[in-house]
């Protein structure tokens, strides 16, 4: 299988000549990396490219990074049923900066790439219909952004009162508990029954 995939990579990196800016192969898996501006091009070529015939588009997805200057990654998914192999095309991206859209490529690419906007903000250049569509109507900031806070800025519930469903500011009744997962009661002087198992290493 590692010689298949180095000669693909070869076969790639031929077909994609200075749009290519890296490969690895790890655990099994071919990766390039390629400039933003390039993506639309890049998904044309493995798509139609005789030999590779990466037609088959799987998914799309975003990674935030938020320390990099360009904090996000766009990662794309293809599937070659001719070769029987898949590819991983990795672009990166900032806040502002818009990456083109391939859904005149693949148009399934088109839930992916909203999904991937309303979860991260990443914006996409040329999309038919870039609006939210997992979160709701109104809903502030980009939930898997690592800076998003875990309970999130305001909560939803349904007023009897006012027969309709209200947001309100978050109030957490406590602060988040530390779990040892060994138990979930603190500050208990003695041992539960079962947690002296985890104490000695053994199992059931």
């Amino acid at each position: 299988m590692s010689e298949k995939l180095e000669e693909i990579a070869e076969l790639v990196a031929l077909a994609l000549g200075e749009m290519q800016l890296s490969s690895t192969i790890l655990l099994g898996d071919l990766a390039i990396t390629v400039h933003r501006d390039n993506i639309v091009d890049v998904m044309k070529q493995l798509r139609d490219h005789t030999t590779l015939d990466f037609n088959c588009f799987i998914d799309l997805c975003g990674v935030d990074y938020p320390t990099r200057q360009q904090r996000f990654e766009v990662v794309y998914h293809l599937l070659s049923m001719a070769q029987n192999a898949r590819i991983r095309i990795k672009i990166s991206t900032d806040e502002d900066s818009p990456v083109q859209s391939i859904v005149d490529v693949f148009p399934a690419a088109n839930w992916y790439e909203r999904e991937t906007f309303d979860m991260y903000g990443i914006l996409f250049d040329g999309h038919p219909d870039l609006r939210r569509i997992l979160t709701d109507y109104g809903f502030e900031g980009y939930p898997l952004r690592k800076d998003f806070p875990m309970s999130g800025f305001v909560e939803v519930r349904y007023d009897d009162v006012e027969k309709r469903v209200v947001y309100e500011p978050i109030k957490l009744a406590q602060d988040f508990r530390n779990f040892d997962f060994l138990s979930p009661w603190e500050g208990t002087d003695y041992v539960l029954p079962g947690d002296e198992k985890a104490e000695k290493g053994g199992g059931a």
